[in-house]
């Protein structure tokens, strides 16, 4: 059997047990006529894509052999599903992670029943499917994902097919650009396969149906050498022959434009409507096959129509023919270390955060940037780590004061460099592009395929990739699960130019509403943390650095705030996750009347601003001031790992006394966290209520009634009998906010005893 009859016994046997996994829970190989009682009862799956996707397997796994090529696959079309979990079977690595389903008659009938069936396996290609790194159930983040995998892995190929219908995404159509940021010098390559079958669910594609001119230079122009292939298999073989070659001398990188028919090899026509070639051919084309003898007949013509009995042996193994088809050991994509990243994951080589500490000899009577503190450690960070650490963000590095980074490195670029250009080369490690879902999928790859990164974000736009953080989640969690899947580096979002400074922007730029997202997760995967200063925030760093199959997402202003902590208690406090600030506080030894509460850098600044008003003012009352720097904390145990007692919560909230919570974001995920606690009636929490504009700090505090004089007018209206002893002051109160706003609306600035404020007690 010569080599193109060996890949076409290999896709014919890949096209059965993609049918037989959408429709059967026994009788595989057809050992006896089919029966309704062989159907599974309820028909889930999509075929539509599936044999064009068996026919890139099949062809790729020929180049491997031959040219002994390292290769990951990476596959657009989700519902792609059952092509490649009959992949991992065919190539054995199935039942090697599966040892229940066999590579035999027994194991194809579970790998069959097993497929889109309760306690089973999803319709996607899902972490449960060995050699992926991508859930397609959302279409978009291929491409991207493709790239973050062959950053930094010189030698891999990323060979990623991108369905016709994901194309037609936002994420998608600016992952062409990816090319520009990948540096053949110490990069792999991504072959992109453009597959073109026709149709969406019940629409034609965009890309499918423009003038193939008008396709060829949409390639051209991204950068790429477009091949065009169709469906022959003599066609494909030879084009990745030209591929092949053009990538190993380098220059234009190549792309292959593959048209086939939407369900490909299926049933051309289902009660007088065409089918194959058709948008019916998208999910399942036999819809009633247990109820409809016809349909039960087309079924198993179908089926029969790839020649079983030339495929499989008696024991229905996969005949040798097709054997010899499959790659070695790890060189077979479904057995990819890449695809499996927590085996190659190394630890990164951190440097001692504690050097970057800021120096504190009083607390809040000095003011830092707290992140351009974290920016020296990350300088440092990269320089110990250049080829498993990657920085990324949309064009915000310097923005957000991380700027330090560029005294040890480049922004990654490949295109025209420019005299008056600064920090571009090929081989940079921080990643800029204007696409929050770029750097997102980027990152992904890259952690997935077991190295470490950080993505920094304004605050506000980190929503525009919300879904693609679900879905990352989702797969973390899913992962966590499957005893194969080695565990990965956390991706770390630190989100600056956060709500309460955007001096210079405005209510555009605030919404501080990802923590509401993010905390939707399962407890097992997600950690918030909002340092106050600049050496919480290099220990929380730290921390999330180390830390494996998380999201953590850490916020932190850029603006200067007041420096609380010496170094070492920066890491007291982290690690407890949240504690009494015991300068600030003025209840030691005795019950406090009032608990100020806070989480954030901004509202810390207020809290404590305000404890410094009421000990002027009301010296007799006791204030305890506690901080929170993980969200996590305030949850009771059994909701989340990091979740304190009943026992230990209590004694520091109290059951009975008023909490006044000063918090970054949005009141009611506070209430929603703390719901079950003691006291919970007592809980007043601030934070954000969408108010907003270009204003100065201060106003913008004020606007949404988080700022001192606000607070302290809370502790009179909520401490028993100060209502009526303190109505003075309360006016006081407010007269001090109206001069506040009258003086920003005269001189465009805070008074400069708000701007100025420090501790001084």
């Amino acid at each position: 059997m010569d080599r193109l009859a060996k890949i076409d016994a290999y896709w014919r046997a890949a096209n059965y047990l993609s049918v037989g996994q959408i429709y059967l829970m026994d009788n595989p190989l057809l050992a006896e006529p089919l029966r309704a009682e062989h159907i599974k009862p309820r028909l889930l799956g999509h075929w539509g894509t599936t044999p064009g996707l068996n026919f890139c397997f099949a062809h790729l796994n020929r180049v491997i052999v031959e040219r002994d090529q390292d290769m990951l696959y990476v596959v657009g079309p989700g519902h792609g599903g059952p092509a490649a979990v009959a992949h991992a079977w065919l190539e054995g690595t199935y039942s090697e992670i599966y040892p229940g389903v066999s590579q035999d008659a027994a194991g194809m009938r579970r790998l069959f029943h097993q497929f889109s069936f309760p306690g089973g396996i999803p319709s996607h290609v899902a972490p449960q499917v060995p050699g992926s790194i991508h859930e397609g159930g959302e279409l978009g983040y291929a491409l991207a994902h493709a790239y973050g995998a062959a950053f930094d892995n010189p030698g891999l190929v990323v060979a990623c097919v991108i369905g016709d219908g994901e194309a037609e995404t936002g994420p998608l159509a600016a992952s062409w650009h990816s090319n520009k940021f990948l540096d053949p010098a110490r990069d792999g390559v991504v072959l992109p396969i453009l597959h073109l079958n026709g149709y969406k669910i019940a629409n034609p594609t965009v890309l499918a149906r423009i003038p193939e001119d008008e396709l060829l230079k949409l390639m051209e122009g991204y950068g790429h050498r477009p091949h065009i292939v169709g469906p022959d298999h003599e066609e494909m073989a030879s084009t990745l022959d030209i591929v092949f070659d053009e990538i190993a001398d380098g220059g234009r990188p190549p792309m292959i434009i593959l048209r086939t028919p939407k369900g490909w090899t299926g049933p051309r026509e289902v009660d007088g409507l065409p089918v194959e070639g058709t948008w019916r051919s998208h999910q399942v084309p036999l819809t009633r096959v247990r109820e409809d003898a016809g349909h039960l007949a087309m079924l198993e013509e179908w089926m029969r129509s790839y020649r079983p009995e030339e495929l499989f042996d008696g024991d229905g193994r996969p005949v040798a023919e097709i054997r010899q088809t499959v790659p070695l050991g790890e060189r077979r994509m479904s057995a990819s270390p890449h695809a499996n990243g927590g085996r190659l994951l190394r630890p990164l080589v951190l440097p001692d955060f504690r050097d970057y500490a800021v120096e504190v000899k009083s607390p809040a009577t000095q003011s830092t940037e707290p992140t351009r503190a974290l920016g020296a450690l990350l300088r440092d960070v990269i320089t110990a780590n250049p080829n498993t650490f990657r920085l990324l963000g949309p064009d915000e590095t310097a923005s957000n004061r991380l700027q330090a980074v560029f005294e040890a490195t480049d922004r990654t670029w490949n295109a025209q460099i420019l005299a008056t250009d600064e920090h571009l080369a090929p081989g940079g490690r921080v990643m800029e592009v204007l696409s929050e879902h770029l750097c997102q999928g980027w990152l992904e790859g890259y952690l997935l395929t077991g190295r470490h990164g950080l993505f920094n974000c304004y605050e506000a736009f980190i929503h525009i990739i919300d879904a693609m953080f679900n879905q990352h989640a989702k797969w973390l969690e899913t992962s966590r699960r499957i005893p194969w899947r080695r565990p990965v580096a956390s991706l770390n979002y630190l989100l600056s130019s956060h709500v309460w400074r955007q001096d210079n922007n405005g209510f555009s730029h605030q919404d501080p509403g990802f923590l509401d997202v993010v905390m939707n997760k399962k407890a097992e995967v997600v950690r918030v943390y909002l340092p106050p200063d600049a050496n919480t925030l290099l220990s929380v760093a730290d921390h999330c650095l180390r830390s494996r199959d998380y999201v953590n997402v850490i916020v932190a202003g850029k603006q200067p705030v007041l420096d609380l902590f010496t170094v070492n208690e920066a890491i007291t406090h982290c690690t407890r996750g949240l504690g009494i600030v015991e300068w600030a506080s003025n209840d030691t030894g005795t019950e406090p009347d009032v608990v100020l509460a806070c989480a954030g850098d901004v509202p810390t600044l207020e809290v404590l601003a305000a404890a410094s008003i009421l000990r002027d003012h009301l010296p007799e009352l006791k204030v305890r001031v506690v901080n929170v720097v993980d969200l996590m904390r305030l949850q009771p145990p059994s909701e989340h790992p990091h979740g304190m007692t009943d026992t230990a919560y209590d004694a520091i909230f109290t059951t009975d006394k008023p909490v006044i919570f000063n918090f970054h974001g949005y009141p009611s995920l506070i209430h929603r966290l703390t719901y079950r606690r003691h006291g919970h009636a007592h809980l007043h929490v601030r934070g954000y209520k969408e108010e907003g504009t270009t204003t100065t700090p201060f106003d913008m505090t004020m606007l949404n009634d988080i700022d001192r004089y606000h607070l302290v007018i809370d502790v009179i209206d909520r401490v028993p009998g100060l209502r009526v002893k303190q109505a003075q002051l309360r006016l006081r109160m407010d007269d001090a906010r109206r001069r506040a706003r009258a003086h920003t609306r005269e001189h465009g600035e805070d008074t400069p005893e708000i701007r100025d404020w420090t501790w001084l007690h």
